[in-house]
């Protein structure tokens, strides 16, 4: 897991803004194939969106398990919208997320 500063999530928390969830949590909940997409999600975009269809009540606890299998960092979780992030070393610095 990436520990962020404060000051790192609150920046990460406003470029995510703007972004759409990339992935969706719904009735079967944490499986392989979910965790390969957040994988892919995070090495494409650096900072995606995870929307809790179901087990909304089970997001932060979900949230941490997925992050810990993708060693993302966790920004923070609107709602039923959870923010994650991981730098991408293979992304051209100009387009790479700045924190």
């Amino acid at each position: 897991m990436i520990e962020l500063s404060s000051g790192q999530r609150k920046k990460l928390k406003s470029l995510a803004h703007h972004l759409e969830p990339v992935v969706m949590v719904g009735q079967k909940g944490i499986t392989e194939s979910l965790t390969r997409a957040v994988d892919k999600a995070l090495s494409d975009h650096e900072l995606i969106k995870i929307k809790f269809v179901d087990f909304k009540d089970d997001k932060k606890s979900l949230t941490g398990e997925i992050v810990s299998s993708v060693n993302a960092g966790f920004v923070g979780i609107i709602g039923n919208i959870a923010i994650l992030y991981r730098k991408n070393p293979d992304i051209p610095e100009k387009e790479r997320i700045r924190v």
